[in-house]
This record gives C-alpha cells, structure tokens and sequence, in this order.
C-alpha cells in the first residue's frame, strides 16, 4: 500500500459520493437526507431486527436512535418489542413507509440508468464489472474475524449449519457422533480457540484450533457461509488461527478434509500445507494436510 493507492481510493469515493448525491440535503429530492433514506432501504418491506440493522449499517447506537425517531416521527416506521423475547425490538415499515420505498426503488432505478445511459454497451459492462469487482474486494476488506466461546449464539449457529453443510455434501452424509470429536472445552481457551468472522456485522462463517500437545495442533470446524463464499472469508480465518497457535508456540499445524471439499484442498495448498499420510482415524476424511510453523 502506498500513497498513489490512498489517493486513488479518496478520488474514488468523493466521486461516488458526488454522483449518487450522498451530499445532497434531501436524497433524490424525497425531503431527508441519505441516512434515513438508506434506514427505509435496509429495513425492507418484510422488516428486520434492530440489531441486525445496527451491525448491517455499522452505525452508533445513538445515531442510529436519532434516525429511527425521525422516520418514527414522519410515520414511516414501527418500532416494537419481539413476543419471543421482550429486549430485543423489531423495526418495520408502515404503510406510509412501504410507499416511500417503492419511490425510492423508481428513483434508484433512474440515477442507475442515468449513469449507463451515456455509455455505450461495451462501457456499460466494462462498469458493471468493474463496480462488482469493487464490491466483492470492499466486501473482503470489512471482513472481521474474532475468538469467541464455542457455546455462543453465532458460534452455534456457525457449527449448526457447519454441520448441515457438510451433509448435504459429502457422499455418505454426514454424522457429528462419528466424526473426530471437538468439544467445547476443546476449543476453550487455552486447550484451543473458536473465530467467528462477520462482514458489515453478519455472521459470514468460522474456523477452530484444537491443540494435541506443546508443539502440534489441529484446524477444525473450517465453513464459510454459502451467500459469503467467494470474499476471502476461509483464508483469513484461516490466517488468523495460524497467527494464534505461533503466538501459543506452536510448531505444526495438522488439518483433513473430504475429497468433495476440493476448494478446501485448494486453499490449504495455497496456504502451505502439503499433504501427507493419514495422522488419525476421521471416517470422513481423504486428504490429511500439514503445516509447519
């Protein structure tokens, strides 16, 4: 990273910024500005969480109420406590609300086509490629990878799916009773660790480390959200295990996988590790991999 790159990142988004009138006191000329715009966007007809639309937006608690009263007080959205559980609150669009974002989908679509509208059809899909190169690579960057207790909501979730997963896939199915165990308290601090990684607060997949002993430990439990594959999500939890078990003097680091897995395999190469003969018994395992530190 130099400063060219830095340069050419802030011209970039002043330019995007100016083009899709983020400046401009009332968003495509509705009467508020983007960020409420942007609320009635992201709560969508079918509503959503309040800490779903939090972690989604990234935004602070406080401004985030601010908006939420605004567009309260303009009767375009309901706040209101969940019957499952009282804490947490649901926001949802009125009437009004669903009217408001069925005219700011018509205005969207007409400042789209007022862009492409100039180009011709090779320069229209020179743009369009190149704006989903930038999203997939913005989205890589916003990639959060954090240690947390196994037992945790998204951990268990992670693990659920994780499970469900690799059922679908692998030609025998796939039974978490059969397979090698990796228990809690394996992947509890300082026996082992749990990632979970997040893009803009959505839980986008996980990975584990396992110690056998002083010098050797295991990566487990890696799985990646099918909606998040193709960001880079695998590698950099993959990465930060890594960094980890150095950190905890490690010296090698073991992994298998199924044969159905062949972009698991893929990554482990490109990450260094070679494959070698069976280390354990994993009934659903075809490929044993190593690494040293």
């Amino acid at each position: 990273m130099d400063n060219g790159q830095i340069e050419q990142v802030r011209r970039f988004n002043r330019l995007v910024t100016q083009r899709v009138g983020a400046l401009d006191e009332s968003y495509l000329q509705r009467g508020r500005p983007l960020g409420e715009a942007r609320l009635i966007f992201e709560t969508g007809r079918h509503g959503t969480d309040l800490r779903s639309l939090r972690a989604r937006l990234g935004l602070d608690s406080g401004y985030l109420s601010r908006l939420l009263r605004s567009l309260e007080g303009q009767h375009l959205i309901a706040v209101q406590k969940q019957a499952s559980d009282g804490r947490k609150r649901r926001v949802a669009l009125t009437r009004k609300g669903r009217s408001e974002l069925a005219k700011y989908d018509g205005l969207s679509d007409t400042l789209a086509a007022s862009m492409l509208a100039p180009l011709d059809a090779h320069q229209r899909e020179r743009l369009v490629s190149a704006m989903a190169e930038v999203e997939r690579l913005l989205r890589t960057s916003a990639i959060e990878v954090r240690v947390e207790p196994p037992d945790s909501v998204d951990a268990r979730w992670c693990l659920d799916e994780y499970f469900r997963d690799l059922a679908q896939r692998f030609d025998t199915g796939f039974d978490p009773a059969r397979s090698n165990p990796a228990a809690d308290e394996d992947l509890t601090p300082p026996a082992g660790y749990f990632a979970v990684a997040r893009i803009d607060g959505v839980v986008a997949g996980c990975g584990a480390l396992k110690r056998l002993d002083a010098g050797t430990a295991e990566i487990k439990r890696m799985w990646t959200a099918p909606a998040m594959r193709g960001h880079g999500v695998a590698r950099r939890v993959l990465q930060m295990l890594e960094s980890i078990a150095r950190e905890s003097g490690v010296r090698t680091l073991r992994l298998e996988t199924n044969r159905t897995l062949v972009e698991a395999q893929a990554l482990y190469r490109q990450q260094g590790y070679s494959e070698v003969p069976a280390f354990n018994a994993e009934p659903y395992a075809h490929h044993w991999f190593e690494k040293r530190l």
